[in-house]
Formats: structure tokens, sequence, C-alpha cells
């Protein structure tokens, strides 16, 4: 049996440092690769990230469900994680591409192509209460996200995911979907999802797009396999 450390951080916390979507980070050189995904189940997260090179930025991410090719709330984390390690790394490296990482002040950002991430079920819904009230009983499929506008001149975005498909019935904040939406909305958005994670975007056109925000560690873990 081997034990192995699971660092913990939260993505995309709000100003005062609330809420944020728990990302599990392993070193990928202490975990077979035979195990990861069993590991990622366990662990409970909806994304894990195994680490196999930091210098190079060398990633691999999976779901309780499955290896994914890029997330959003996955990268962005790891990038500021890589950054509290003190490990200078501007690029990541997953399946779908390599993913540019932005730092402003408190923070951290991935540059990614719409077209990169899982496939939703897009639904806008009249007022941020309609979305703050849907029931995740009312999703049993798929990955649906919802929305509506709390300030449409501002950009300002109430969401929320529910994604069984990856095992999970509501994901905090979905970074890969936000990049997607504001690809749809052609705009930058600065959206407020789940309990109250905030996640900002950027339209950079063509398709790509930054998402970002800030992220703080958590409570580290074990793990036994």
């Amino acid at each position: 049996m081997t034990t192995v450390d699971v660092h913990v951080v939260r993505v995309f916390v709000d100003p005062s440092g609330a809420f944020g979507n728990p990302l599990g980070i392993v070193d990928g050189t202490l975990v077979p690769g035979e195990e990861r995904q069993r590991m990622a189940a366990r662990l409970g997260y909806s994304e894990t990230v195994f680490v196999d090179d930091p210098a190079a930025g060398v990633i691999q991410i999976f779901s309780p469900t499955g290896e994914m090719s890029f997330a959003g709330h996955p990268t962005v984390g790891v990038a500021w994680w890589l950054h509290a390690q003190g490990r200078q790394v501007d690029v990541l490296r997953v399946p779908a591409g390599e993913v540019s990482i932005i730092r402003t002040n408190d923070i951290t950002a991935v540059r990614a192509n719409s077209s990169w991430g899982s496939t939703f079920d897009w639904r806008q819904l009249d007022t941020p209460a309609d979305v703050v009230a849907a029931d995740p009983a009312a999703y049993p499929a798929g990955h649906t996200y919802l929305w509506a506008w709390e300030d449409e001149p501002q950009g300002r975005i109430r969401a929320r995911v529910f994604a069984p498909a990856m095992g999970i019935p509501e994901d905090e904040a979905t970074g890969s979907a936000a990049t997607q939406l504001t690809a749809r909305l052609g705009r930058s958005l600065h959206i407020t999802q789940g309990a109250g994670s905030e996640l900002l975007t950027t339209d950079l056109s063509g398709g790509w797009t930054t998402v970002g925000g800030r992220v703080l560690p958590a409570p580290s873990r074990t793990i036994t396999y």
C-alpha cells in the first residue's frame, strides 16, 4: 500500500475568500496511470489534477468518471498552486492543447479555446432567483448550465451547473463552461456560480477566451492505494 499527499485548493473564491470549488492536486510521479481514475473517484472532487512534470506544466485531469482533455477550474487551480510553490510556469500542457497562464494581482487566469471541454445543455432563465431556486434533482443526466442576467450591461451573470454525467450532482464553479458562454455571448463576463463562487472571463475572439479568479489553499488530505 502507498500513501500519497493530496494538496487541496479552493478555486474561484469570492473577494472575501468564501466559496470556491475544491480541487485535489497530486504528484503524478507517485501514482501510476492505471490508479488515477480510481483515486479521483475516491477523492470525490469534481476534478483532480495529477502533476507529471511541474517544470514543463504537464498535467492530467480526472473527474470521478473519466479523464478530461481540458477543464477550467483544475487549470486555474494548479496554475496558482505551482506559482505558490515557487515554480514560474507560464504554460500548462493538457491533451486539448497548451494553456497559457495569466497572473494579475490576486487573479489567476488561463487562456483556452471554447471548443475544449464538455458539452452543455444551455438554459437561460428569466431571473437570478429562478437559477438559485432550481432543484438539482430535476436534472438527473448530462451537463446542464442554468443562467440568467444579473446585470446585462455590466456582463454579470448568475449560474448553476448540474453534472451527473461526471458523477457530480452540482458543480460549484465550472471554468470550461464559462469559456463557452463567453464565446457564445461574444463578451467578457463576471459569473457568480453555485453557492457564490466568482469566475471572471475575457472574450478574445475566434473562440479564444480567458477564465480566471481567486484561489486559496485548503487543508490537505492523504489517500492510500
